[in-house]
């Protein structure tokens, strides 16, 4: 039979250095490896031969020369040339067994099939398993083996690939003679259809065993019984690259950290702190947002969406903050003036807000500063009323009376009124009115009650400006004195016609500037009728020429913080509102009005603002919520910082702890890249363990806190861990885990195999 060569070396040297010494293991060796055959590398310790294994088993790179693979130099092979050239075409035997000791038999010997991507991985397993006799024990741990038996398991893993080249150092060196014996036989058995390369120091067990024996010293082949020399034509070598996939990564990290169950769960506790300050916070922050945002939809109609005329806003002068004591005896001047935001409320404009679709609408309500000339008698005396004093309010544009009446008023008695000359009067729920309204409506009492009978059915007159001003001259109109004359000229009576109570307690509507209590409410349809009388009055015409206030005693409008369009709406030119204050029917009413308000400014000029003094409220109010929280997670971030140097250190701890497994894994043809994975599933688990751990406190905790938050508060449920934030914490629980353990992960991949190995 024609032999073939397998392998060859030509010319290899392998030399150490550092900055101290240098030190030349191999000197130009030259040799040739049949297909098949057993060979023996026999010298004393220090020649040179574990050396030259790892060199064959690409554990270690030569110096110098060249290793040829059934006839392919490997001069040009990278990391992961080699590395598969170890998974397929290579299998070690140890000895002493370098078996990971934190998964089975069967694990142990199907982690090469892993690495090189095998299907039908358990079938092979068990085929070699039995093979070397330990099909009964695929499911136990070396711990549980004898010597003889792991060295088997050993000799299985190298096996499971069906390598081209076994390799074996000193594989009977930890065993007693009669294991010995029964190890060199299986040897034996593989050399039939393998390259089996043996280095021993026991010459006895080579010449019995082996069918070739190497002599070397100090580096060089000294002697070779069974030389071999051809030429054989070049055969492609083929390669598959070797991954470990992170799932399998996953298992072998958590059966080692499974051996570990004190350490793994007081890693993840403490790796876990930051995470429940984080959700703490988050929750308590999302509870009182939400509570805040509730508050908002359950009292959209309360607070209005309003356009005013005129708002005013104080702009500071800059330079003030840059004014100081320049020891001169000086002060400066403030020169701050009002920045008036004016909002031109047209006649167009009220007819495209009266258009907003009713759906979303509770109540329109306008004000108007058209004054209503009032009088009242008793047929003896007569006053003037000014309408302010007993807070005289539009009643609003409601869709449907019914309703509006019945969601936020109880009729006491009377009726809500139904013509433009009837009135309301609507306290609020502590049932009282201020003695001002009894005095203007001539009610004699002596007590301090008063009867609703004795409300219903007062009257008030409203006078025309023809008859209520009295012309001093062109510029100066002055009232008349109220007289049975003046009031009996008044074809204009509005009478009391219900009493209404509020049922919701709105103390910003209800209180007047005064500190009453009550509103008297009139409809819109009153102010149109005292518009058509008095627009074109004499006092209105003499207005509108003047550029002074003529029913002021001829005051300049500077003088009264008023202009010539405010004057002439108070005598009753035009009813055009000053404010209007538009009542949505939830939340989500309220966004689609505040976008139909802002749709009417496209395209013009002078756009006209409104104000949502509810949303400012709660934007200031998230705003503050989110800054706080913004604080407390930087606080609580400094935690995680501990526990993420903490859990960088226990990785770097498990990567020297499993050195060993490192050089096992690499000798199996793991890459660089699959030992980063094994670390990275490593981090992984004990950040999924955090987070778990983190949820699970911050439940129970979040209990605690709601008890104490609804005590305090009367608030129920203000913390809620959301699904969302739940799965955000879980990932940056992973995410700065994995992180943490990143540097030590690298380190690891860096090791050099060879010293791996020979950590203890």
């Amino acid at each position: 039979r024609k032999e073939e060569k397998m392998l060859e070396l030509k010319n290899i040297s392998k030399v150490y250095k550092n900055k101290n010494y240098m030190n030349q293991a191999l000197n130009e060796i030259n040799l040739s490896f049949r297909k098949n055959e057993f060979v023996s590398i026999l010298g004393s310790s220090g020649a040179g031969k574990t050396t030259l294994l790892n060199i064959i088993g690409g554990l270690d790179k030569y110096t110098k020369g060249n290793m040829l693979i059934n006839g392919n130099s490997t001069k040009k092979y990278n990391d992961s040339n080699w590395d598969a050239y170890r998974n397929m075409h290579v299998g070690f035997i140890f000895q002493n067994y370098n078996l990971i000791k934190h998964i089975s038999v069967y694990k142990i010997v199907e982690i090469a099939l892993t690495l090189s991507r095998v299907k039908d991985k358990k079938e092979k397993v068990m085929e070699v398993l039995k093979k070397v006799g330990l099909e009964n024990f695929a499911y136990k741990k070396p711990n549980e083996l004898s010597g003889g038996q792991m060295q088997r398991v050993a000799i299985a893993r190298a096996l499971v690939n069906d390598p081209d080249i076994i390799l074996a150092d000193e594989p009977t060196g930890a065993l007693d003679s009669k294991t010995s014996i029964t190890i060199m036989n299986l040897i034996k058995e593989v050399s039939k259809d393998k390259l089996v390369i043996m280095v021993s120091h026991n010459e006895a067990l080579a010449k019995k065993y082996s069918n070739r024996i190497i002599r070397i010293k100090d580096g060089k082949v000294i002697s070779d019984s069974n030389p071999f020399i051809s030429r054989n034509k070049e055969s492609k070598i083929k390669f598959k690259k070797t991954k470990m996939k992170f799932m399998d990564a996953l298992i072998l990290s958590f059966n080692n950290l499974k051996n570990k169950k004190n350490r793994t769960i007081l890693t993840s506790l403490a790796s876990s702190i930051g995470i429940i300050g984080i959700a703490l916070i988050l929750s308590i922050s999302a509870g009182f947002k939400k509570q805040i945002n509730d508050y908002e939809k359950d009292t959209a109609s309360l607070f209005p969406i309003s356009i005013l005329e005129e708002n005013k806003e104080t702009k500071k002068d800059d330079n003030l903050d840059k004014n100081k004591d320049d020891g001169n005896n000086e002060i400066y001047i403030d020169e701050t003036k009002d920045n008036i935001i004016r909002n031109n409320i047209t006649s167009d404009y009220v007819n495209y807000v009266e258009k907003i679709d009713k759906k979303y609408i509770n109540t329109i309500s306008y004000k108007r500063i058209t004054n209503f000339n009032l009088m009242s008698s008793n047929n003896i005396e007569y006053k003037n009323i000014n309408q302010s004093d007993i807070n005289f309010t539009e009643l609003p544009n409601i869709n449907d009376e019914k309703t509006y009446i019945k969601n936020n008023y109880k009729i006491l008695c009377g009726s809500y009124p139904k013509n433009y000359d009837e009135i309301v009067l609507i306290i609020n729920e502590s049932n009282t009115i201020d003695k001002k309204l009894i005095n203007t409506l001539f009610i004699s009492t002596n007590k301090n009650k008063v009867a609703f009978s004795e409300l219903l059915g007062k009257e008030l007159r409203i006078v025309k400006n023809d008859d209520y001003y009295k012309k001093i001259s062109n510029d100066i109109f002055i009232k008349n004195e109220p007289s049975k004359t003046v009031y009996d000229k008044s074809n204009l009576s509005i009478k009391i016609v219900g009493i209404l109570k509020e049922k919701k307690s709105d103390y910003i509507n209800s209180v007047t500037s005064d500190g009453s209590y009550y509103k008297i409410g009139y409809k819109k349809e009153l102010i149109d009728k005292i518009v058509l009388e008095n627009k074109d009055s004499e006092i209105v015409k003499m207005q509108k020429t003047s550029d002074n206030i003529v029913f002021m005693g001829n005051t300049s409008f500077d003088e009264m913080d008023i202009n010539k369009k405010v004057a002439l709406k108070m005598l009753g030119e035009n009813s055009l509102p000053v404010s209007i204050h538009i009542y949505p029917n939830d939340f989500k009413s309220k966004n689609i009005i505040k976008k139909y308000l802002v749709n009417y400014n496209k395209g013009k000029l002078n756009k006209i603002t409104y104000t949502d003094y509810a949303g400012n409220m709660i934007d200031l109010t998230n705003n503050m919520m989110k800054s706080i929280t913004i604080i407390l997670i930087s606080f609580s971030s400094i935690s995680l910082v501990v526990s993420s140097i903490m859990v960088g250190i226990i990785t770097y701890i498990s990567v020297l702890e499993r050195t060993k497994e490192i050089g096992i894994l690499r000798s199996l043809g793991a890459r660089k890249k699959d030992i980063r994975r094994v670390f990275n599933a490593e981090t992984f688990i004990i950040g999924n363990i955090s987070g778990f751990v983190a949820i699970f406190i911050s439940k129970i905790l979040l209990k605690i806190i709601n008890e104490v938050l609804y005590h305090f508060t009367g608030l129920k449920n203000i913390a809620i861990l959301k699904l969302d934030k739940i799965v955000l914490l879980l990932l940056l629980s992973i995410i700065i885990t994995m992180l943490s353990g990143f540097i030590s992960s690298k380190k690891a991949s860096l090791k050099d195999p060879i010293e791996a190995l020979k950590n203890e």
